[in-house]
């Protein structure tokens, strides 16, 4: 087997029926630091032939792997918890704040977060609920769950690590096969749970690893799902790449898991903890620089504290440290993922602001040597009719919604086409309950942050922008496997016509 690389400068390749390889065509792209705009290394582009060479390795592997035990792949899971643990004491931080402008804490997330679900056997304990017999006369039947085969995996580079192993974990716990296109802005971050696999004992072409640059992305993803060896796929990112994947998905009836966009509401009832509220609501709006579908966009505060509240956030937002994580690694906030990003975010403000919102807190900047680091910005009086109530903004943005009654609050959460997570801060906790039944959302916290994933639990949105299917706990076993009917016939038994 060829070593992976593992310094940060060294070129990245494909990974292929367990080898590292160049492309077919030997074509690279540049990856580059956002911060900077500088080239950090070239990567091997995959091609449809590499595509397809993955595919038919996977394919290949499943025929065993499927017929492996659940403890022989929980072990593999648990080493390369390890192994990836180590990766903090070697290339890995400097890795994620070279590609995605990572703090010391989202690097920590990363690294120690994906461990820990790696590690949560209870996560993966039922991968297969194993046989359950019917009898009825003269039959006795079973209801099995059954790995499906290949799946074609899709992660992104706002949580390289965290998501990568998300992609790819609950469908090898099945017993499936995985070919993973990650985001060719972070190759060489989400490379490191291949490689901790791989070096755990992962057998080849279990898992196969094709970066590409942008304009191979499309003409891969399409032939992957609709190859006929692929039987399911699953993807994490924008609502517009998602819409055309389900497209290429229902040309050829196979099912998706996706998880899409988020424009996260909190509602903040009178009797809210509100220190403890806006703790959460600072940590569910910021971190990450506001880069995560489950980030609080919304704050919906009963019109009684909002005064109290609305100080206490500003105070706690003020202490949030914002600069160049590459300068000074203390920061809080550093910079977005490209410099468009940033152009858009301020532009969605502006027009925010342009339209009669008050601006709270934010300089309308663009700050750093690559324009893109983008301080908090908080905002009151956003209207239904601007862009910046319906749109994702996907950076440190969010704003403040009064209200007067619970029922008003829900319609307020409710008055959008995203619906992945939301939260709900009371001490009344059974009336938080009741209100959490009536928010449409894939997941409603109360008393705690919008992003927040528990591997033991199902995640994942309810329709519309957000995408469907269940990544985690036993929904997320559920929709990697097969249910199949073995039914077994007395002899000597007479049919009728």
């Amino acid at each position: 087997m060829v070593a992976a690389p593992n310094t940060l400068n060294e070129a990245q390749q494909l990974f292929v029926s367990g080898e590292h390889r160049s492309s077919s065509d030997n074509s690279q792209f540049d990856v580059i630091n956002p911060m900077t705009g500088e080239v950090v290394y070239a990567c091997a582009s995959a091609t449809v032939q590499d595509a397809s060479d993955a595919i038919d390795s996977a394919h290949v592997a499943y025929k065993s792997w499927s017929k492996t035990g659940p403890s022989v792949r929980r072990a593999i899971f648990l080493k390369a918890a390890d192994i990836l643990e180590g990766y903090a004491r070697g290339d890995a931080p400097e890795i994620l704040r070279a590609e995605v402008s990572a703090t010391e804490t989202w690097i920590r997330v990363n690294i120690f977060a994906t461990a820990g679900v790696l590690r949560r056997r209870r996560a993966w304990s039922r991968t297969s609920r194993g046989d359950r017999s019917r009898g009825s006369a003269g039959y006795y039947g079973f209801d099995r769950e059954e790995a499906l085969g290949v799946v074609y995996a899709i992660s992104p580079w706002n949580a390289p690590i965290n998501l990568t192993a998300r992609a790819i974990a609950c469908p090898l716990i099945c017993g499936n096969t995985v070919v993973l296109r990650p985001s060719e802005r972070s190759p060489k971050s989400q490379s490191l749970v291949i490689k901790a696999l791989t070096e755990a004992g992962l057998p080849a072409g279990c898992v196969n690893y094709l970066p590409c640059q942008p304009d191979r992305a499309a003409e891969i993803s399409e032939f992957a799902v609709k190859h006929p060896k692929v039987r399911r796929i699953n993807f994490t990112g924008s609502e517009r790449v998602g819409t055309i994947i389900a497209g290429w998905a229902a040309s050829c009836l196979k099912k998706c898991v996706f998880e899409l966009g988020g424009k996260a509401p909190v509602i903040v009832r009178e009797d809210a903890n509100i220190q403890d509220a806006v703790e959460s609501i600072v940590f569910g709006g910021f971190a990450n620089n506001g880069q995560v579908c489950m980030s609080t966009e919304r704050v919906i505060v009963h019109k009684s504290i909002m005064g109290q509240f609305k100080e206490e956030l500003l105070a706690r937002t003020k202490q949030l440290k914002c600069g160049n994580h590459l300068v000074d690694r203390d920061v809080s906030i550093s910079g977005l993922y490209m410099p468009a990003s940033a152009k858009r975010v301020i532009e969605l403000v502006q027009s925010a602001v342009d339209g009669g919102a008050t601006l709270l807190m934010g300089d309308l900047q663009i700050d750093g040597p690559n324009k893109t680091i983008v301080r908090p910005h908080i905002l009151q009086g956003v209207m239904r009719e601007m862009d910046l109530y319906h749109q994702e903004s996907f950076g440190p943005v969010m704003i403040l919604i009064e209200y007067e009654t619970d029922e008003q609050s829900v319609e307020l959460a409710n008055d959008s086409d995203f619906s992945l997570c939301a939260s709900i801060f009371s001490r009344d906790i059974m009336r938080a309950m009741e209100m959490a039944k009536e928010v449409r959302a894939g997941s409603c916290h109360i008393n705690g942050p919008t992003i927040y994933i528990e591997p033991t639990l199902p995640n994942g949105g309810v329709g519309g922008s957000s995408g469907y299917g269940r990544f985690g706990g036993i929904a997320g076993i559920e929709e990697f496997s097969e249910r199949k009917i073995i039914s077994l016939a007395q002899s000597g038994m007479k049919f009728h016509f």
